[in-house]
């Protein structure tokens, strides 16, 4: 079993990793392979609306000249995806939001090709405004079909400077309470 983390923070280190760390290492627990790969600060861009993913149905986005197939690729590839971002005025990076747009539609154009995979959404806030993020992430994965476990709290921790977010002791336990429903319900699912 394999889930992959999105990390649509463009500070490597940061507090979204630091989040992502905690349920990644409830995950391991229970032998889940883990793998974070880095998306803010990468080249994405956003969805044309070409609509070609719908006549060519290969599993990819027509547009080829960034991150976002290989990113759609480890998706279908894992049993389990984590989409995690800060909140940037009361929503996800441009980065995390152009691979929910592209991922969308070419798994919409594909079957729902990420159907019943377990999703789960990771925030990371300095004060207020998560819970929009915390819902567009969650749009993406329910509008995909796919599960979504739940935690102690929304999944989000708090905290502006790197670091800062390991002093939110709720985050941290929703987060280690996530990881430990996340691999319960792939458990579960791939049994």
């Amino acid at each position: 079993m394999k889930v992959v983390a999105f990390n649509g923070s463009p500070r490597k280190d940061g507090n979204t990793q630091t989040l992502v760390g905690h349920v990644f290492s409830e995950l391991e627990k229970k032998g889940i392979e883990t793998e974070l790969v880095q998306v803010g600060g990468q080249k994405i861009r956003g969805c044309i609306a070409c609509m070609r993913c719908f006549t060519n149905k290969d599993k990819e986005c027509a547009v080829k000249d960034d991150i976002a197939n290989d990113c759609i690729k480890k998706m279908l590839a894992a049993d389990g995806i984590i989409l995690a971002s800060p909140t940037y005025f009361t929503d996800v990076t441009a980065e995390l939001k152009a691979l929910i747009d592209r991922a969308g539609f070419v798994s919409k154009a594909n079957d729902y090709m990420f159907k019943r995979k377990v999703g789960a959404a990771v925030v990371a806030v300095r004060r207020a405004g998560a819970i929009h993020a915390f819902d567009t992430i969650n749009h993406f994965f329910l509008i995909s079909q796919m599960i979504v476990p739940g935690s102690i709290y929304w999944n989000l921790g708090m905290g502006r400077d790197p670091g800062e977010v390991e002093k939110d002791k709720e985050g941290v336990e929703t987060m280690k309470v996530l990881g430990q429903n996340m691999a319960w319900l792939l458990t579960l699912t791939l049994s």
